[in-house]
This record gives C-alpha cells, structure tokens and sequence, in this order.
C-alpha cells in the first residue's frame, strides 16, 4: 500500500496531549493563527505524532502511519514542568533537527522548568533576584540545620505552576513541624521574603524583546500569591512601570524567549525584582496587545526561515 503523506502546514500550534484542554488564550491564539494562515496552520497534539528515522532521515508520522511533513515554524504551548526528557523534549528535539524554528527553543524552556535554573541564568546576566537556598539531594533536614538558612522565606518546589506548592515559612520552627508533610518529589526552593510584595506582583509579557502587556495581581484575603489561578484580582497597568517592563525584557532575553509572562515583584524604594519567568505565558482577553505581537513573531520567523540564503 502506497504511504500517504499529511498536507504540509508552515505553522504549527503544539499542545499537551489528550484529554488536557488548552487554556482559553492558547484556544484563542490558535483562533488567530488560522485565520491568518489557513490551511498553512495545523494544530497538533503531542499524542498524535510518532517518531521516526528511516533510511538515515528524521521522519514523523500519524498514528496511522501518514507521513507529517516538517513545519516551518512551532508555537509551543506546553506548560514546561509537564514536559518530560524521553517524551515531549524528545519531540521538540525532532522537530528543530528537521529544521522548524521553535517559539520558544528547546533550552529556553528547558531553563524555565526548573525555579533554580532559572535563577542560575538570572542572576549570571547581572538582574536582581531575591537570595535563595536550594539543595540537590542533601536530606531536607540538614538544609534546615544549615547556618546559610534564613527565615522568613517563601518556600517552593523547584517545579510548580499557578501559584501552587508556594508558602511563607515565617520561622524555623514551623518548617521543622511541617517538613513531614511536604511533597519531597522534587527539590524545594528558600526564597528571601519580599515583604513589600506580600500578596502583590506585576506580570509583565513580553514578544520578541518588547513588553505587549502588563497587569499588576492582588491577592484576596491577604494569601501570599496574587496568581489569577488562586483567586487573584487583576487590573492592566501597560506603561505605568517603564523600569519594570524594561527589567522584563531582559530577562526574556536571559532566558532566550521570544515569548515570554515575566514576574516581577515590588521591591523598597520602587525597585522590582524578577520571581519567576514563564516559557508559555496565559493572557487576558483585555490584553489585546499579545496575539497580533505573537502573528507579527510568526511572521517574521517564517519569513527568516523562507528567506533565500545569499553568499557573501
């Protein structure tokens, strides 16, 4: 039987596989990006493809056996603390050898799925993030022990999204009472204790090294995280932080994302400090600068791609 061969689509939107939906901005970018190229655009989910090598060449393939032609451009919308090193890293390892253009790349989103790693090319590119404690696989108890420790500090797991797995430890004492029922998966985080920002923190998102939009979160009933995902308020403040939003782009590009949700927290004297960066940043419809940022990047990534190599 002859193989068939999927019809090539320059652009592709790549989510987690079945059942997860999508978050409404992904749903909506999707929207975007197909009516802007049509049948150039497909959306695919991790679970629909298979690998291949064959006769020494990178394939893909459906479960069906089609053959899916190599995309020019990848807009990846997955979370990178759901990504796995044998699973989904493997497939945007394959795309990028076939020669897609990734948004983002491989390793940026492999430096936002770890807190740490994140801090490590932060804090290297010379930008202010609060003092934090980490350990690989020392015994959680010696770290409480160390004299490097401090409290107050805001607790984390290395890995963790929407505000989830994140505490204010105001002593010593009460993670020595609770240390047995923390998750202990992954490695935890001691973070310095902004008090200035206790409930607060301005999410900045930034394309392609410019800032498209900007909110300050506020959260509800004096909670330590202000994310939306934990019943934070929010309300636009686009240009109302220069120095803040210039600080975001920097480490956009520390981190080497074309796109990217920047935390920053409000530190003493109107000074901010970077909390985290997330490779796959969710927006608000009121924040109506992103999309047309985020086609205008395709475009221009496809056009670079589609370019006509000259010599010099």
């Amino acid at each position: 039987m002859a193989r068939t061969t999927v019809q090539r689509a320059d652009v592709w939107m790549l989510v987690r596989e079945h059942p997860t939906v999508p978050v409404a901005s992904t749903l909506r970018l999707a929207g975007a990006l197909a009516e802007a190229h049509g049948s150039r655009f497909a959306l695919w989910r991790t679970d629909e493809l298979v690998l291949g090598v064959r006769g020494g060449r990178l394939e893909l393939y459906t479960l069906g056996g089609e053959r899916v032609p190599a995309p020019t451009v990848v807009c990846v919308r997955q979370v990178p603390g759901s990504m796995r090193d044998e699973r989904e890293v493997t497939l945007l390892r394959h795309l990028r050898r076939m020669g897609a253009v990734l948004l983002n790349p491989v390793d940026a989103h492999l430096a936002c799925r770890n807190k740490f790693q994140q801090l490590q090319e932060l804090a290297l590119a010379g930008l202010p993030v609060p003092d934090t404690l980490s350990y690989t696989n020392a015994p959680l108890e010696g770290v409480l022990h160390s004299p490097r420790f401090r409290a107050p500090c805001v607790v984390k797991a290395v890995r963790g999204s929407k505000g989830g797995q994140v505490f204010l430890a105001p002593d010593t004492r009460m993670l020595h009472d609770v240390r047995g029922s923390l998750a202990l998966h992954v490695p935890l985080l001691f973070q310095e204790y902004v008090a200035g920002s206790h409930g607060r923190d301005l999410r900045v998102v930034v394309v392609d090294g410019e800032p498209v939009a900007a909110e300050t979160r506020t959260a509800r009933d004096g909670a330590l995280t202000s994310n939306l995902a934990t019943g934070g308020r929010a309300t636009l403040c686009a240009g109302e932080h220069p120095e803040a939003e210039e600080l975001a782009v920097r480490a956009a590009r520390a981190l080497g994302l074309a796109i990217a949700g920047v935390d920053l927290l409000f530190g003493p004297d109107d000074t901010f400090v970077v909390c985290e960066v997330n490779a796959v940043p969710g927006w608000r419809p009121g924040m109506t600068g992103v999309t047309p940022a985020v086609l205008a990047l395709v475009d221009r990534s496809l056009a670079a791609a589609e370019a006509p190599v000259t010599e010099h």
